[in-house]
């Protein structure tokens, strides 16, 4: 008996890291997509990362943006074409699942543009939802 605990157990808790590594994976592959659609100038594709919910957060140096189509908007008027977009790299430092459905991303952006390379850092929240990792909540400085 004791040794059919000891096995249970242990599958158990290899079929839990290896949740934990698929979503990681997941969540790193949303923002790669989000990555790469960013670096075709595809704003609308890249928005596909977030949540498409009024309860969007978005927190950037004018403050805080709730929505989806509000942050979808400001992006548009802050970033009109590809020149302005430039090329985005990030620097993922840390991904914490916080809980099955939820994970907290600490990372860093950089853009390449012909006159200058803004970058800064983000926090972000995500949620599983309907089995899909999306961005609920955005911190970027």
């Amino acid at each position: 008996m004791k040794k059919i605990s000891i096995l249970l157990f242990l599958i158990v808790t290899v079929s839990v890291h290896a949740q934990k590594v698929s979503d990681k994976q997941a969540i790193l592959n949303v923002l790669e997509k989000q990555r790469s659609d960013w670096n075709k100038g595809d704003v609308k594709a890249y928005m596909q990362g977030y949540w498409k919910s009024d309860s969007l957060l978005f927190v950037g140096k004018n403050g805080p943006t709730y929505g989806w189509q509000k942050t979808l908007e400001n992006y548009e008027k802050g970033y009109p074409d590809k020149a302005a977009m430039g090329f985005l790299t990030f620097g993922i430092k840390k991904v914490n699942l916080i809980a099955k459905d939820q994970a907290f991303v600490l990372g860093s952006w950089h853009l390449k543009r012909e006159k200058d390379e803004p970058k800064g850092y983000f926090t972000l929240l995500l949620r599983k939802i309907d089995g899909i990792w999306k961005v609920v909540v955005d911190h970027s400085s």
